[in-house]
């Protein structure tokens, strides 16, 4: 497997990374040859011929992923992909901080299938989930990473979509949180502490189930009001003992949504 280091290398450095990222993907794709991917036991078997991608170019390979443990390592990723070729790791941070995000560039477009199985798997107690991405977002997350170390924005020739950030912040807010990756030992007085500057009783606390009854690591918390949900934001991303927890703004159809499925 092919490690980038640290995961922030900069300027001229990482710029030759990605020429090599590239250019190992394309010979790969160019040699048309069967593939078994190294790890020892796996039952992947990968035929990436010139004609799989017939009249277009093959996409890039590479997916994202959200959830992660703050202490996570690309050893831990490359074992959460166990029977797949990991070319590059890139974890995602936000003012030189960890985000519980990454994108893993992948040996071969047909592996993605693959890692997308992978959606919604534990990688020690927290479940992590796996999007298919593209070239162009992980590229801009390089720009941000080296921007974030350097301690300025990166320079940008077009308006920018919202991040997801700013998607949280621009969210309407109905009095209800989701939160997620929380610890499956998690109860309502831990929930409780964690809101401590905002009134909640435990009836306004829910959590949600698999379909063999055990926790997901997610729940949705009625507030008084609007207001104090989009206070309550501010603790998006702290911790509850060793596990950074995200918040959402969410709704009353989707709390209900989420109850019945657990039934």
């Amino acid at each position: 497997m092919f490690y980038r280091g640290d995961g922030r290398e900069m300027g001229a450095k990482r710029q030759r990374l990605d020429h090599r990222i590239d250019h190992r993907i394309d010979h790969r794709l160019d040699q048309g040859s069967s593939f078994y991917a190294s790890s020892p036991g796996s039952s992947y078997m990968f035929n990436p011929t010139p004609s799989a991608f017939v009249g277009q170019p093959p996409p890039f390979p590479v997916v994202k992923l959200r959830g992660l443990p703050f202490d996570c390592t690309e050893a831990d990723v490359a074992e959460f992909f166990n029977g797949l070729d990991i070319v590059d790791i890139l974890f995602v941070h936000k003012n030189s901080k960890v985000t519980g995000e990454a994108y893993c560039v992948l040996g071969y477009p047909l592996q993605v299938d693959f890692a997308l199985q992978r959606n919604r798997q534990n990688m020690g107690r927290r479940y992590v989930e796996v999007f298919r991405s593209k070239r162009q977002e992980y590229y801009k997350a390089i720009a941000n990473e080296i921007a974030d170390s350097r301690g300025s924005p990166p320079r940008r020739n077009a308006p920018r979509a919202k991040s997801y950030d700013e998607g949280k912040d621009s969210a309407e807010h109905t009095g209800v949180l989701r939160l997620r990756g929380l610890p499956f030992s998690a109860g309502k007085d831990d929930i409780i502490d964690f809101f401590k500057d905002f009134v909640l009783s435990e009836d306004s606390i829910h959590f949600t189930m698999n379909s063999e009854g055990r926790p997901t690591g997610e729940a949705f918390v009625e507030f008084a009001s609007a207001e104090d949900s989009k206070a309550a934001m501010a603790k998006d991303r702290m911790t509850l003992g060793s596990r950074y927890i995200e918040l959402f703004p969410s709704s009353h159809e989707e709390l209900d949504e989420a109850i019945s499925k657990g039934r």
